[in-house]
Protein backbone atom coordinates (compact mmCIF):
# COMPACT_ATOMS: atom_id res chain seq x y z
CA UNK A 1 0.00 0.00 0.00
CA UNK A 2 2.03 3.28 -1.22
CA UNK A 3 -0.67 5.33 -1.08
CA UNK A 4 -2.47 6.34 2.40
CA UNK A 5 -5.60 8.24 2.05
CA UNK A 6 -8.07 7.40 4.72
CA UNK A 7 -8.01 6.01 8.66
CA UNK A 8 -9.28 2.78 7.00
CA UNK A 9 -6.09 2.30 5.04
CA UNK A 10 -4.08 2.86 8.11
CA UNK A 11 -6.59 -0.21 10.02
CA UNK A 12 -6.13 -2.05 6.88
CA UNK A 13 -2.17 -2.04 7.56
CA UNK A 14 -2.28 -2.56 10.77
CA UNK A 15 -4.09 -5.37 10.92
CA UNK A 16 -1.29 -7.00 8.84
CA UNK A 17 1.46 -5.98 10.89
CA UNK A 18 0.26 -6.08 14.70
CA UNK A 19 -0.38 -9.57 16.89
CA UNK A 20 -3.60 -10.83 16.26
CA UNK A 21 -4.47 -10.49 20.29
CA UNK A 22 -3.57 -6.89 20.62
CA UNK A 23 -5.04 -6.17 16.55
CA UNK A 24 -8.13 -7.38 18.36
CA UNK A 25 -8.18 -5.71 21.59
CA UNK A 26 -8.04 -2.80 20.01
CA UNK A 27 -10.33 -3.42 17.58
CA UNK A 28 -13.57 -5.25 19.37
CA UNK A 29 -16.21 -4.35 21.50
CA UNK A 30 -18.16 -6.01 24.26
CA UNK A 31 -20.77 -8.96 23.78
CA UNK A 32 -22.16 -8.48 20.00
CA UNK A 33 -20.55 -5.67 19.53
CA UNK A 34 -23.68 -4.02 18.96
CA UNK A 35 -22.22 -0.35 20.82
CA UNK A 36 -18.78 -0.61 19.00
CA UNK A 37 -19.96 -0.76 15.93
CA UNK A 38 -23.00 1.58 16.09
CA UNK A 39 -21.12 4.19 17.46
CA UNK A 40 -19.14 4.57 14.06
CA UNK A 41 -22.87 3.61 11.89
CA UNK A 42 -24.55 6.12 13.39
CA UNK A 43 -22.50 8.87 12.17
CA UNK A 44 -22.90 7.70 8.76
CA UNK A 45 -26.91 8.76 8.94
CA UNK A 46 -26.20 12.30 9.90
CA UNK A 47 -25.88 14.22 6.16
CA UNK A 48 -24.61 17.34 5.97
CA UNK A 49 -25.25 20.60 4.01
CA UNK A 50 -23.35 22.02 1.61
CA UNK A 51 -23.01 25.56 0.66
CA UNK A 52 -21.49 27.37 -2.59
CA UNK A 53 -20.45 30.89 -3.78
CA UNK A 54 -18.94 31.21 0.22
CA UNK A 55 -15.42 33.03 0.52
CA UNK A 56 -13.18 29.40 1.50
CA UNK A 57 -9.76 31.49 2.21
CA UNK A 58 -8.15 31.87 5.50
CA UNK A 59 -9.82 28.50 6.68
CA UNK A 60 -8.98 27.81 10.80
CA UNK A 61 -9.49 24.59 12.69
CA UNK A 62 -8.49 25.78 16.16
CA UNK A 63 -10.12 26.46 19.42
CA UNK A 64 -9.34 25.15 22.80
CA UNK A 65 -10.39 22.23 25.52
CA UNK A 66 -10.34 23.18 28.69
CA UNK A 67 -8.60 26.35 28.13
CA UNK A 68 -5.86 24.68 26.33
CA UNK A 69 -4.87 25.68 22.45
CA UNK A 70 -5.26 23.28 20.46
CA UNK A 71 -4.89 23.19 16.20
CA UNK A 72 -8.23 21.27 16.11
CA UNK A 73 -10.80 20.26 18.15
CA UNK A 74 -9.29 16.57 18.39
CA UNK A 75 -7.57 15.06 21.50
CA UNK A 76 -6.09 11.21 21.39
CA UNK A 77 -8.03 9.00 23.83
CA UNK A 78 -6.00 7.07 26.83
CA UNK A 79 -5.90 3.50 25.18
CA UNK A 80 -4.20 0.72 27.32
CA UNK A 81 -1.29 -1.35 26.22
CA UNK A 82 -1.08 0.79 23.27
CA UNK A 83 2.98 -0.06 23.66
CA UNK A 84 1.82 -3.50 22.38
CA UNK A 85 0.50 -2.47 19.33
CA UNK A 86 4.22 -1.10 18.56
CA UNK A 87 7.40 -0.84 20.31
CA UNK A 88 7.15 2.17 22.62
CA UNK A 89 4.08 2.91 21.84
CA UNK A 90 3.08 5.65 23.96
CA UNK A 91 5.99 8.10 23.58
CA UNK A 92 5.53 7.78 19.45
CA UNK A 93 1.99 8.79 20.06
CA UNK A 94 2.71 11.79 22.21
CA UNK A 95 5.24 12.90 19.72
CA UNK A 96 2.83 12.63 16.81
CA UNK A 97 0.28 14.43 18.91
CA UNK A 98 3.05 17.69 20.22
CA UNK A 99 4.12 17.66 16.59
CA UNK A 100 0.47 18.48 15.54
CA UNK A 101 -0.38 20.51 18.59
CA UNK A 102 -3.56 18.46 20.05
CA UNK A 103 -3.82 16.88 23.72
CA UNK A 104 -2.26 13.07 24.09
CA UNK A 105 -4.03 11.44 26.88
CA UNK A 106 -2.11 8.63 28.74
CA UNK A 107 -3.74 5.85 30.08
CA UNK A 108 -3.29 4.50 33.39
CA UNK A 109 -3.01 0.88 31.72
CA UNK A 110 -0.14 2.13 29.56
CA UNK A 111 2.99 0.03 28.75
CA UNK A 112 5.33 2.87 29.33
CA UNK A 113 5.14 5.24 32.49
CA UNK A 114 4.44 8.76 33.40
CA UNK A 115 7.60 9.30 33.66
CA UNK A 116 8.88 7.89 30.41
CA UNK A 117 6.28 9.71 28.62
CA UNK A 118 7.50 13.07 30.06
CA UNK A 119 11.36 12.27 29.34
CA UNK A 120 10.77 11.57 26.27
CA UNK A 121 8.27 12.91 24.53
CA UNK A 122 7.65 16.09 26.62
CA UNK A 123 5.66 17.65 28.95
CA UNK A 124 2.26 19.19 29.27
CA UNK A 125 -0.02 15.83 28.22
CA UNK A 126 -3.39 14.56 30.33
CA UNK A 127 -3.07 11.87 32.32
CA UNK A 128 -6.30 9.35 32.50
CA UNK A 129 -6.97 8.05 35.90
CA UNK A 130 -8.62 4.73 36.82
CA UNK A 131 -9.74 4.26 40.62
CA UNK A 132 -8.63 1.04 41.95
CA UNK A 133 -8.94 -0.12 45.68
CA UNK A 134 -5.47 1.19 46.79
CA UNK A 135 -6.05 4.26 47.58
CA UNK A 136 -2.42 4.92 48.60
CA UNK A 137 -1.58 3.99 44.94
CA UNK A 138 -3.99 6.55 43.18
CA UNK A 139 -2.66 9.17 45.21
CA UNK A 140 0.66 8.28 44.04
CA UNK A 141 -0.29 8.18 41.14
CA UNK A 142 -1.99 11.63 41.19
CA UNK A 143 1.46 13.07 42.60
CA UNK A 144 3.26 11.29 39.65
CA UNK A 145 1.04 13.03 37.14
CA UNK A 146 1.43 16.64 38.72
CA UNK A 147 5.27 15.67 38.81
CA UNK A 148 5.04 15.44 35.39
CA UNK A 149 3.82 18.52 34.74
CA UNK A 150 0.44 17.11 33.35
CA UNK A 151 -2.17 19.43 32.36
CA UNK A 152 -5.55 17.61 32.75
CA UNK A 153 -6.59 14.71 34.55
CA UNK A 154 -8.88 12.34 32.99
CA UNK A 155 -11.13 10.46 34.97
CA UNK A 156 -12.69 7.26 33.60
CA UNK A 157 -16.10 6.65 35.82
CA UNK A 158 -17.17 3.63 33.58
CA UNK A 159 -14.90 0.86 34.28
CA UNK A 160 -15.56 -0.19 37.85
CA UNK A 161 -16.47 -3.15 36.58
CA UNK A 162 -14.77 -4.57 33.37
CA UNK A 163 -16.71 -5.51 30.02
CA UNK A 164 -16.10 -9.07 28.64
CA UNK A 165 -14.88 -9.17 25.09
CA UNK A 166 -15.20 -12.14 23.63
CA UNK A 167 -11.87 -11.92 21.50
CA UNK A 168 -9.91 -10.88 23.92
CA UNK A 169 -10.54 -14.62 26.38
CA UNK A 170 -10.34 -15.99 22.99
CA UNK A 171 -6.95 -15.04 22.33
CA UNK A 172 -5.62 -15.65 26.18
CA UNK A 173 -5.01 -11.57 25.92
CA UNK A 174 -1.63 -10.76 28.09
CA UNK A 175 1.46 -8.46 28.34
CA UNK A 176 3.79 -9.35 26.99
CA UNK A 177 2.21 -12.08 25.42
CA UNK A 178 2.15 -15.89 26.55
CA UNK A 179 4.45 -17.98 24.01
CA UNK A 180 1.95 -20.41 23.01
CA UNK A 181 2.48 -21.95 19.31
CA UNK A 182 -0.68 -20.34 18.29
CA UNK A 183 1.20 -16.81 20.07
CA UNK A 184 4.36 -17.75 18.23
CA UNK A 185 3.13 -18.46 14.48
CA UNK A 186 1.36 -15.21 14.38
CA UNK A 187 4.20 -13.40 15.76
CA UNK A 188 6.84 -14.86 13.29
CA UNK A 189 4.20 -14.06 10.66
CA UNK A 190 4.70 -9.95 11.56
CA UNK A 191 8.52 -9.10 11.81
CA UNK A 192 8.39 -5.42 12.41
CA UNK A 193 6.33 -5.54 15.14
CA UNK A 194 8.84 -8.37 16.89
CA UNK A 195 11.82 -6.39 16.09
CA UNK A 196 10.81 -3.46 17.76
CA UNK A 197 9.97 -5.35 21.04
CA UNK A 198 13.04 -7.08 21.25
CA UNK A 199 14.54 -3.53 20.92
CA UNK A 200 12.55 -2.07 23.75
CA UNK A 201 12.56 -3.07 27.68
CA UNK A 202 9.02 -1.61 27.72
CA UNK A 203 7.34 -4.69 27.76
CA UNK A 204 4.92 -4.47 30.70
CA UNK A 205 2.23 -2.01 32.54
CA UNK A 206 5.22 0.70 33.41
CA UNK A 207 2.82 2.84 35.93
CA UNK A 208 2.14 -0.03 38.40
CA UNK A 209 4.93 -2.82 37.90
CA UNK A 210 7.33 -1.10 40.24
CA UNK A 211 5.24 1.19 42.17
CA UNK A 212 3.21 -1.16 44.12
CA UNK A 213 4.30 -3.17 47.01
CA UNK A 214 4.39 -7.32 46.00
CA UNK A 215 4.08 -6.41 42.22
CA UNK A 216 7.09 -7.42 39.98
CA UNK A 217 6.20 -8.73 37.03
CA UNK A 218 3.56 -10.11 35.01
CA UNK A 219 2.07 -12.69 37.32
CA UNK A 220 1.98 -10.85 40.28
CA UNK A 221 0.24 -7.71 38.48
CA UNK A 222 -2.53 -10.13 36.96
CA UNK A 223 -3.30 -10.88 40.71
CA UNK A 224 -3.16 -7.50 41.27
CA UNK A 225 -5.33 -6.05 38.69
CA UNK A 226 -7.54 -8.41 38.83
CA UNK A 227 -8.72 -7.43 42.74
CA UNK A 228 -8.22 -3.77 42.33
CA UNK A 229 -11.00 -2.04 40.30
CA UNK A 230 -13.02 -0.74 42.52
CA UNK A 231 -17.06 -1.23 42.32
CA UNK A 232 -17.51 0.77 45.01
CA UNK A 233 -16.66 3.77 43.18
CA UNK A 234 -18.91 6.85 43.74
CA UNK A 235 -19.00 10.67 43.63
CA UNK A 236 -17.80 11.37 46.54
CA UNK A 237 -14.35 9.88 45.30
CA UNK A 238 -14.40 12.19 42.42
CA UNK A 239 -14.52 15.11 45.09
CA UNK A 240 -11.55 13.70 46.65
CA UNK A 241 -9.69 13.21 43.00
CA UNK A 242 -10.67 16.86 42.50
CA UNK A 243 -9.30 18.01 45.60
CA UNK A 244 -5.93 16.05 45.71
CA UNK A 245 -5.34 16.76 42.12
CA UNK A 246 -6.56 20.17 41.99
CA UNK A 247 -5.94 20.86 38.13
CA UNK A 248 -8.09 20.65 35.21
CA UNK A 249 -10.24 17.81 35.71
CA UNK A 250 -12.40 15.97 32.87
CA UNK A 251 -15.15 13.28 33.73
CA UNK A 252 -14.89 10.31 31.19
CA UNK A 253 -17.97 7.78 30.65
CA UNK A 254 -20.88 10.04 30.88
CA UNK A 255 -24.15 8.71 28.88
CA UNK A 256 -26.86 9.59 30.84
CA UNK A 257 -28.57 13.45 31.60
CA UNK A 258 -28.25 12.58 35.26
CA UNK A 259 -24.76 11.68 35.31
CA UNK A 260 -23.73 15.09 33.46
CA UNK A 261 -25.86 17.15 35.94
CA UNK A 262 -23.44 15.32 38.65
CA UNK A 263 -20.44 16.00 36.64
CA UNK A 264 -21.54 19.54 36.56
CA UNK A 265 -21.69 19.65 40.59
CA UNK A 266 -19.04 18.23 41.17
CA UNK A 267 -16.97 20.81 40.17
CA UNK A 268 -15.01 19.27 37.08
CA UNK A 269 -14.05 21.56 34.01
CA UNK A 270 -15.27 18.64 31.12
CA UNK A 271 -17.28 15.69 30.59
CA UNK A 272 -16.96 13.15 28.30
CA UNK A 273 -19.77 11.55 26.55
CA UNK A 274 -18.54 7.79 26.26
CA UNK A 275 -19.47 4.51 26.12
CA UNK A 276 -16.15 3.34 26.41
CA UNK A 277 -15.69 2.29 23.02
CA UNK A 278 -19.12 -0.12 23.05
CA UNK A 279 -16.39 -2.26 25.20
CA UNK A 280 -18.58 -2.00 28.52
CA UNK A 281 -21.95 -1.95 28.02
CA UNK A 282 -23.24 -3.48 24.98
CA UNK A 283 -26.82 -2.36 24.39
CA UNK A 284 -25.84 1.40 25.27
CA UNK A 285 -26.76 4.18 23.29
CA UNK A 286 -24.24 5.06 20.70
CA UNK A 287 -21.96 8.08 21.60
CA UNK A 288 -23.25 10.66 19.06
CA UNK A 289 -27.00 9.63 19.84
CA UNK A 290 -26.71 11.08 23.70
CA UNK A 291 -24.20 13.73 22.87
CA UNK A 292 -27.37 16.27 21.63
CA UNK A 293 -29.51 15.74 25.69
CA UNK A 294 -26.32 16.01 27.04
CA UNK A 295 -25.56 19.13 25.28
CA UNK A 296 -29.19 20.89 26.17
CA UNK A 297 -29.15 19.93 29.50
CA UNK A 298 -25.49 20.82 30.81
CA UNK A 299 -23.60 22.37 28.02
CA UNK A 300 -23.82 26.24 29.55
CA UNK A 301 -22.55 24.88 32.66
CA UNK A 302 -19.52 22.72 31.53
CA UNK A 303 -17.02 21.74 28.85
CA UNK A 304 -19.21 18.58 26.42
CA UNK A 305 -16.57 16.00 25.21
CA UNK A 306 -16.98 13.16 23.62
CA UNK A 307 -15.78 10.18 21.73
CA UNK A 308 -16.56 6.78 20.63
CA UNK A 309 -16.87 6.36 17.02
CA UNK A 310 -14.97 8.62 15.23
CA UNK A 311 -13.13 7.62 12.22
CA UNK A 312 -12.97 10.53 9.99
CA UNK A 313 -12.40 14.59 9.78
CA UNK A 314 -15.99 14.70 8.92
CA UNK A 315 -17.08 12.74 12.36
CA UNK A 316 -15.41 15.40 13.95
CA UNK A 317 -16.99 18.18 12.41
CA UNK A 318 -20.69 16.52 12.85
CA UNK A 319 -19.78 16.35 16.91
CA UNK A 320 -18.65 20.00 16.79
CA UNK A 321 -22.11 20.91 15.23
CA UNK A 322 -23.94 18.63 17.90
CA UNK A 323 -22.31 21.07 20.71
CA UNK A 324 -19.25 18.81 21.28
CA UNK A 325 -16.47 21.31 22.09
CA UNK A 326 -13.70 18.76 21.22
CA UNK A 327 -13.71 14.86 20.48
CA UNK A 328 -10.98 12.12 21.07
CA UNK A 329 -9.91 8.97 18.91
CA UNK A 330 -8.89 5.84 20.25
CA UNK A 331 -8.95 3.37 17.51
CA UNK A 332 -7.79 5.49 14.99
CA UNK A 333 -4.63 6.51 16.54
CA UNK A 334 -4.07 2.82 17.01
CA UNK A 335 -4.34 1.51 13.75
CA UNK A 336 -1.90 4.58 12.59
CA UNK A 337 0.66 3.08 15.16
CA UNK A 338 0.15 -0.29 14.39
CA UNK A 339 0.88 0.92 11.15
CA UNK A 340 3.79 2.48 11.10
CA UNK A 341 4.77 3.59 14.51
CA UNK A 342 4.87 7.42 14.86
CA UNK A 343 5.12 8.46 11.58
CA UNK A 344 1.50 6.33 10.82
CA UNK A 345 -0.09 8.63 14.28
CA UNK A 346 1.23 11.85 12.51
CA UNK A 347 -0.79 10.42 9.19
CA UNK A 348 -3.81 9.59 11.13
CA UNK A 349 -3.85 13.29 12.46
CA UNK A 350 -3.28 14.74 9.02
CA UNK A 351 -5.86 12.80 7.32
CA UNK A 352 -8.44 13.69 10.19
CA UNK A 353 -7.48 17.26 9.90
CA UNK A 354 -7.67 18.08 6.18
CA UNK A 355 -11.00 15.91 6.26
CA UNK A 356 -12.17 18.68 8.92
CA UNK A 357 -10.82 21.58 6.79
CA UNK A 358 -12.15 20.87 3.62
CA UNK A 359 -15.52 19.99 5.08
CA UNK A 360 -15.87 22.60 6.86
CA UNK A 361 -15.21 24.80 3.95
CA UNK A 362 -17.52 23.09 1.53
CA UNK A 363 -20.30 23.46 4.71
CA UNK A 364 -19.86 27.29 3.85
CA UNK A 365 -17.64 28.07 7.21
CA UNK A 366 -14.20 29.33 7.34
CA UNK A 367 -13.91 28.99 11.06
CA UNK A 368 -14.26 25.80 13.45
CA UNK A 369 -15.63 28.06 16.38
CA UNK A 370 -18.65 29.41 14.16
CA UNK A 371 -19.96 25.84 12.96
CA UNK A 372 -23.30 24.61 14.45
CA UNK A 373 -26.23 22.45 13.51
CA UNK A 374 -27.34 24.81 11.08
CA UNK A 375 -24.34 22.82 8.86
CA UNK A 376 -26.72 19.50 9.02
CA UNK A 377 -29.53 18.43 6.77
CA UNK A 378 -32.58 18.37 8.91
CA UNK A 379 -33.80 15.21 10.36
CA UNK A 380 -30.82 13.25 9.78
CA UNK A 381 -29.35 13.99 13.03
CA UNK A 382 -30.02 12.78 16.70
CA UNK A 383 -31.86 15.55 18.65
CA UNK A 384 -32.17 16.44 22.67
CA UNK A 385 -35.61 15.29 22.86
CA UNK A 386 -36.72 12.26 20.40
Amino acid sequence: MTVITTVEDLRVLAQKRVPRMFYDYADSGSWTEGTYRANASDFQKIKLRQRVAVNMENRSTRTTMVGQDVAMPVAIAPTGLTGMQHADGEILAARAAKKMGIPFTLSTMSICSIEDVAQHAGEGFWFQLYVMKDRAFIERLIDRAKAAKCSALVLTLDLQILGQRHKDLKNGLSAPPKLTIANMINIAGKPRWALGMLGTKRKQFGNIVGHVSGVADMSSLSAWTAQQFDPALNWGDVEWIKKRWGGKLILKGIQDVEDAKLSVASGADALIVSNHGGRQLDGAQSSIEALPAIVDAVGSQIEVHMDGGIRSGQDVLKARALGARGVYIGRPMLYGLGAMGEAGVSKCLEIIHRELDLTMAFCGHTNIETVDKSILLPGTFPTATP
